[in-house]
């Protein structure tokens, strides 16, 4: 299975004022990354159109992206609700047990004792811990938290994942 070779940092969610800046939802963990890239490339659903940054600021919860070349409100106004994507090369490292979500998406769920479980949907991310939504045959929809007692281990490469099921996760 070959893994996607972009991932999401953003998307834009609003114009910001009438000189062609953008308002960004971050959806990278790192949000103070916007000041180390240079371009990104944004997702039209048909194309990918690179971007070179040429300011960025910090508003609430947001990004605030101008680009250069686009000076006008009219001119970012048809992005709106579009991801902002990097390639895998400008990509923060990970530490160790860190995953991209991307690679993690339809990976198979085997329990502790070697048994498929399920296969991996979603990653919610809470402020204290992600939790994983498995799809299971047997149990439907299962939550569980992304913690060392849970996950016992993460194969990107075999896109696999042992899990320990404790008691209350499943009903």
């Amino acid at each position: 299975m070959e893994k996607e070779q972009y991932l999401q940092v953003g998307v834009i969610t609003s114009t910001h004022g009438v000189r062609g800046e953008v308002k960004v939802f971050p959806t990278t963990d790192d949000v103070s990354r916007f000041q180390d890239l240079e371009e990104v490339l944004l997702d039209t659903g048909k194309r990918l159109i690179p971007l070179e940054i040429a300011g960025v600021k910090y508003f609430k919860q947001y990004v605030i992206l101008k680009f250069k070349g686009i000076d006008s409100i009219n001119d970012v106004e048809q992005y709106r609700r579009m991801p902002l994507l990097v390639t895998r090369e400008q990509a923060v490292p990970l530490e160790e047990n860190e995953y991209f979500i991307a690679d993690m998406l339809g990976m198979e769920v085997y329990t502790e004792d070697g048994t498929l479980f399920g296969v991996l949907k979603d990653v919610m991310e809470t402020g204290a811990n992600d939790v994983y939504v498995v799809e299971s045959r047997a149990h439907g929809e299962v939550l569980i938290p992304a913690i060392q007692d849970c996950i016992l281990s993460v194969d990107i490469p075999e896109n696999r994942m042992t899990v320990r099921l404790l008691k209350g996760l499943i009903q």
